[in-house]
């Protein structure tokens, strides 16, 4: 008897399903993008990373559409960030796993 495991591929990733996952990440700042002054936090040793809100969720993304507002001057992390990397899929798996539900798709 032979049995067969069908092979299930991961779910693309894009711009419009995305969620923006990598948003609830500490996210350092290690250089100079211009990233606006009420986007960043200080720690108590002066470093500094994306200000999150109580939500959990970087202060630069709009709520609704899930998309970065200051895209153009966003961190060097963000931008080394690919959507639908092995990093990426990991973090969506988390996020899913820390609701308890699937994340809702956007379109």
């Amino acid at each position: 008897m032979s049995v067969f495991f069908k092979k299930t591929a991961e779910p693309e990733v894009s711009c419009s399903s995305c969620q923006a996952c990598c948003c609830r990440l500490e996210v350092m700042i290690i250089s100079d993008t211009g990233v606006p002054e009420k986007h960043v936090a200080y720690d108590e040793w002066g470093g500094e990373s994306m200000r999150r809100l109580q939500d959990g969720w970087c202060s630069a993304l709009d709520r609704e559409t899930f998309m970065c507002t200051i895209y153009e001057h966003r961190p060097w992390i963000c931008r080394e960030f690919e959507v639908g990397s092995h990093e990426c899929l990991t973090e969506r798996k988390e996020l899913d796993k820390f609701h308890h539900t699937p994340l809702p798709r956007i379109w």
